[in-house]
This record gives structure tokens, C-alpha cells and sequence, in this order.
């Protein structure tokens, strides 16, 4: 995947930490405006949606009266919980006090967040929506400056005197693993006047992001090409996303000349501008006293530096496996010189629509080995209105499911094209939901919210599962060979792009930490060396033309501070837990549900390392590599039998 598909959007920067959040609100950011990145959808051809298939946002606020009722309630929050400062050290009462303050504002803020978000999403050309974002986004900043001082104080009371507050107050056991985060980032945490500084100048700090979405979404100027069949085709990011999967080679290639030749001009503005964003990040790192802006951004949810080493060690081991798969590809392409545009035409095709209903039903259908109670907890959530589903004039691109509005329940955006890569898209984006509903249910809300870094597993199981269901129920060679195809795909879109992206994005950041420039040409060179090694440019493998390269260029989560790699680390145990509950181990699908009903309640690697898969080690890499050689096997004996 090209693009991420967007889990809570709030809950992905409100982690473990929650007292930490502060410093996440470029995060924050990011999540909310990768939406417009995304491949976008045709809804300007789109008819006015069935109500039915458009989400239902009275269950958040019955009017917009209501909806800025709140947030005056949450405006009121944040000045209360300013005046609590200084009464943390007054016992166990206090202690709590000052907690629940911080909880309940930050409740608020969800809720009103998740509304405005979907109101802004359905119309972006809507002004109104807009700016009931910005003020959703105002809100969120004056809690967060608001409650700059209670990390501080925290650390300073020390860990004796914190624990024994818990001990002599058992309501205080909901917060009890976000302060333990707290305490352990104690030595990172800086004084209350240099917190209250950072929170105030986070606007400032997010800057290279805000100027980097100006230049890709406005200012850039894309090219109109004439495709092989007479239509015009404007070549901008959506453009792009359709073009660069025409079945006509010559096509392709004109939309990968226009795209990239539309962004090569703009190199050195576009490499300043992610220069800033990793050199706010080395400085940062640096000030809060982290080895390097890795260490940092993983420290959050304490998630072990060797995790993200050693997925990009096991992926370069595996690169010979990624060839052979680009081989395969040319192979039923029916290309003898297989090239960086080759990658994302189907590989197969067949003749056959996926409607939302189809989706619905097979998604169903391959949910069964995950239980009864599962598949009717499904059911009775998609036969209500959460979704979102079809494209509409001015509706926002892509996918996701915002999941922050802790008492009611989660939303999902669509842009359901009726193909089989909405049906996957589908099905990805309610596991996130049911991952949302099962934690809610379990957890209170203070340990609801779960990290992205066990977010991307329950979306990949739902993946799984449905290839295996598509694939039990094909019905020619033809039809098993599309489903087998996608598969392949899966696995190089999330395990090795991902894996490509967090390794460039390591190395831009060591580079600022060497003290040598990053420019925008220094940037593609460095991009260079890794999309040619990781595709076999020098091998022969797969040609990778010089104006490719820039393809840094239109990914906007660099900005996102070491994001992606958890895509990878999600498939992987994905697959080890699909790979268990299809065989029926139940103890194994009681620990995957136990995984999901766990929220943030621990630190999210413990949470899977508790589970039963360790993401530090080498293991559940090698097997996501041996699953997809055991497709390209099957693949390949097909052919031979059709051959034949």
C-alpha cells in the first residue's frame, strides 16, 4: 500500500503516554491530513449517496448547537484543569483529581474531534466543516498546554511517592500505565518551563509538514496527458493512483514521465521542507536527551530499538524473495524488461464486480474462524449506520476509521469502487472497528485507545482470513490465480514497501545526526540506493529510471516521525496469528482477541510478546517470507498446469 489507511484518528497519537501527548501534536496533525493524500476517488462523478451507506453522526451530537456545547465544556475543562496546578504533591485525592481532570478533557476533545472530523471529511469544500476542525484542533492544543505541567510534576514526585498514592487510592488504578510511561520517560521529560515552551511552539515545530501538504496539494502544477485510448487523464496524486495501474504499458509510462517530471522541479523546496521536519526531530531527540531520533520516536510505547533493526535486516535478507517476485510478475505481464512502472497493474484479472453488499457478505462469510460471537458482533455493527461508503462530490480520498469517540462507537470512511480492492479495503478497515469495539468494551477509557503499533494487526487478520475465504471458494485456476496475486501484493505493498520507506526514513535522520546536509538532492541519492536495491535495479531484476527516484517526494509520512515500520511489524504478526487460527488452536485465538480487548493497557510489544509473538527476534519475518514463497510456489504450479 502506497498509502496508510487511517486507524483512529485521534487514538493513534493519544498512546500509552497519554500524559506525554503534548509532544505528539504533529502527529496529530499528520494523521488529519493524509486523508486528502490519498489515492482519491472519482467523486466527482458520483451520484448523491444512498442514506443508508452514510454514517450517522446524530450518535455523536444531536446538532451543531450541541456539538459547540461541548467543546465550550471542554474549553472549561482545560482552564479547570490549569488551576489544579500545584496540588499534585497533596496526597492521594489530589493525585487523582488532577487526573480525572486531565481524563475528562481529554474525553471531551475526542468526541468533539470525532464529529468535526466527519462533518469536514463528507464535503472538504465545505467551509463550515472546516472550521469546525480547527476549532476541534484549538480545543485539543488549549488541553494540551493546559496540562503541560503534569509530566513535570509527576517525575518530580518521584516513583515512591507516585506508588503509593495508587496503593492508598485503588481509583487511581485506570491511569496506573500511563503514569508508569511517564515515570519511565522521567529522564526525557524537561522542566515545566521548557514543556510549556515545546507545547507552545508546536505549531512552529509541525511547520515543514503544513508547507510540504501547500506544495503537494495546491501549488504544484500537474500535467494532462492523452491516454492510448483518446481519453485526458490530469496526473495528480489521484490521476497518478489510477494511471500508474493502466493495463497499457506506453500509458503507464507516460503517467510515471508527467507525475514525477511534475514533482522533479520542486526537489529543493520539498527537500527543505522534510530537512526541517528531521532536523526538528534530531534536535529534539537530542534535548531530551535520546541516543538518536529513532530511540525518541519509539520511546512512546517503549517499543525496543531492535524491533525496527531487525525488521530491516530480515527484509534486506529476504530482498532475493522480492525479486523472484518481480520476476513472476513480468512474467504474467508478459514483460521481458520489467520496470518501476510494471508494478501495479493487476497481475491477473477477472470478470467479476464486489458491490458493498459483496463485501459485506464475504466478510462475513470469512470471519467464521474467529468465532460465533465475533462474526455477530460484525453483524449486528455493519447493519447499523457507521459507514461511510461511497465517493461524493468533495468527499475526502481514502480510508479510514476514527474510533476516539470512546462511548459511542467507531466510524469508517470508504470510497467503495465496487472492486475487489474496495472489498479488501473493506474488510481491513472493519477490523480496525471491531479492534475499537472489542477494547472499548474491555478497558475503561483511560487504556481504551491502543497503539498503531498493534493497530495494523487486527486490519491484517481481517485481510487474511478474506483471501483465505476467496481462495477456498474460487472456481476456475484463472480466478484462484487473481486472489493468489493480490496476496503477493499485500505483501509487498505492507512488508517490503513499508520496510524500504522505514529504512530510507533511518536514514535521513542519521544523516542530520552526522552532521552532513540534507538537501533535495541529497535526498533522492539516498532514496536511490534503497528503492534500486530493494527492487534489484543493478541486478537486472527491475529498471528504476533516475526521475523515479523523487518518489520521496509524494509520501507525506516522513513526517510522521518513524511511522510505517509498523506496518510491517503488523503483518507479520498478523500472519502468525492467521496462520494459528486457521488451524484451529484455540488457545491461540482466545490470546489474538485477548491482544484486541487489551487497548493500550500495556506497553504494545508486551502486549503481542504476551500473545505469543516476539517482534524483536527474526522469527515472525522469516515466516511472512516463507508464506509468500509458498504463494509464488502455488502461483507457479498454475501456470504450469495451464501451460500444459
Amino acid at each position: 500500500m502506497d498509502v496508510l489507511v487511517l486507524v483512529p484518528i485521534i487514538s493513534r497519537s493519544f498512546n500509552t503516554g497519554e500524559l506525554a501527548m503534548r509532544r505528539n501534536i504533529i502527529t496529530l496533525l499528520a494523521c488529519t491530513a493524509v486523508i486528502a493524500l490519498a489515492p482519491a476517488s472519482h467523486a466527482q462523478d458520483a451520484p448523491a449517496p444512498d442514506a443508508r451507506w452514510t454514517w450517522d453522526v446524530t450518535a455523536l451530537y444531536a446538532d451543531r448547537e450541541s456539538w459547540d456545547a461541548d467543546r465550550r465544556t471542554g474549553l472549561e475543562q482545560a482552564g479547570e484543569l490549569a488551576q489544579l496546578e500545584g496540588t499534585l504533591d497533596d496526597g492521594p485525592d489530589a493525585f487523582l483529581r488532577v487526573m480525572q481532570a486531565y481524563s475528562d478533557a481529554m474525553r471531551t476533545v475526542m468526541r468533539v474531534w470525532t464529529y468535526a472530523g466527519l462533518v469536514a471529511d463528507e464535503n472538504l469544500a465545505d467551509p463550515e466543516g472546516q472550521a469546525l476542525r480547527q476549532q476541534a484542533m484549538a480545543l485539543y492544543s488549549e488541553i494540551s498546554q493546559a496540562g503541560a505541567w503534569i509530566d513535570p510534576a509527576i517525575i518530580a514526585l518521584g516513583e515512591e511517592t507516585v506508588w503509593s498514592y495508587f496503593e492508598a487510592e485503588a481509583e487511581l488504578a485506570p491511569f496506573r500505565q500511563m503514569v508508569r510511561t511517564t515515570l519511565r520517560q522521567g529522564e526525557h521529560t524537561l522542566s515545566d518551563q521548557t514543556e510549556r515552551a515545546l507545547a507552545a511552539l508546536s505549531p512552529a515545530t509541525s511547520a515543514s509538514y503544513t508547507i510540504y501538504g501547500q506544495l503537494a496539494n495546491s501549488e504544484i502544477p500537474r500535467p494532462t496527458i492523452t491516454l492510448s485510448d483518446g481519453t485526458e487523464l490530469l496526473v495528480n496524486s489521484a490521476g497518478y493512483a489510477r494511471g500508474r495501474a493502466l493495463d497499457n504499458r506506453e500509458d503507464r509510462i507516460a503517467v510515471f514521465d508527467a507525475y514525477w517530471g511534475s514533482w522533479q522541479p520542486f526537489t529543493g523546496s520539498v527537500g527543505a521542507a522534510l530537512n526541517g521536519h528531521v532536523q526538528n526531530a534530531v534536535a529534539q531527540s537530542r534535548l531530551r536527551g535520546y541516543d538518536n531520533a529513532l530511540s525518541a520516536a519509539l520511546s512512546g510505547g517503549n517499543v525496543p530499538e531492535e524491533v525496527y533493526r531487525t525488521l530491516v535486516a530480515e527484509t534486506n535478507a529476504a530482498l532475493p524473495v522480492l525479486h523472484r517476485y518481480f520476476a513472476l510478475r513480468a512474467r504474467l505481464l508478459g514483460v521481458e524488461d520489467p520496470a518501476y512502472y510494471d508494478i501495479y497493474p493487476d497481475m491477473v484479472a477477472i470478470d467479476r464486480d464486489f458491490g458493498i453488499e459483496d463485501s459485506i457478505e464475504l466478510t462475513r462469510a470469512s470471519l467464521a474462524p474467529l468465532g460465533e460471537d465475533y462474526v455477530a458482533m460484525y453483524s449486528d455493527a455493519v447493519s447499523q449506520r457507521w459507514m461511510h461508503v461511497y465517493p461524493q462530490t468533495g468527499k475526502t480520498s481514502g480510508a479510514y476509521v476514527s474510533g476516539a469517540a470512546y462511548d459511542v462507537h467507531p466510524y469508517v470512511l470508504l470510497n467503495h469502487q465496487d472492486d475487489y480492492s474496495s472489498a479488501t479495503t473493506f474488510t481491513h478497515e472493519w477490523g480496525h472497528a471491531l479492534h475499537s469495539v472489542l477494547a472499548n468494551e474491555a478497558q475503561p477509557f483511560e487504556t481504551a485507545r491502543y497503539s498503531i503499533f498493534t493497530a495494523e494487526v487486527a486490519s491484517t487478520v481481517h485481510e487474511f482470513l478474506l483471501q483465505e475465504h476467496m481462495l477456498e471458494t474460487a472456481q476456475t485456476p484463472q480466478e484462484r490465480l487473481f486472489y493468489l496475486g493480490n496476496a503477493l501484493e499485500l505483501l509487498r505493498a505492507t512488508f517490503f514497501r513499508q520496510t524500504m520507506f522505514s529504512e530510507f526514513e533511518l536514514a535521513i535522520h542519521e544523516t542530520v545526526e552526522r552532521g552532513e546536509p540534507l538537501t533535495g538532492s541529497a535526498i533522492t541519492a539516498i532514496y536511490a540506493d534503497v528503492v534500486r536495491r530493494y527492487h534489484g535495479h543493478d541486478e537486472g531484476v527491475m529498471q528504476v529510471d533516475d526521475l523515479y527516484t523523487h518518489e520521496w517526494m509524494f509520501v507525506p509520512h516522513f513526517y510522521m516521525n518513524f511511522y510505517v515500520y509498523q506496518y510491517a511489524t503488523s503483518l507479520a504478526a498478523a500472519a502468525y496469528f492467521t496462520d494459528l487460527i486457521l488451524e484451529g488452536d484455540e488457545e491461540a485465538l482466545e490470546r489474538y482477541l485477548g491482544a484486541l480487548r487489551a487497548g493500550g493497557s500495556d506497553d504494545p510489544y508486551q502486549i503481542l510478546l504476551d500473545a505469543g509473538v516476539d517482534l524483536a527476534t527474526p522469527e515472525p519475518y522469516r515466516v511472512l517470507v516463507e508464506r509468500m514463497e509458498r504463494t509464488m510456489d502455488e502461483m507457479e504450479a498454475i501456470l504450469a498446469e495451464m501451460e500444459n
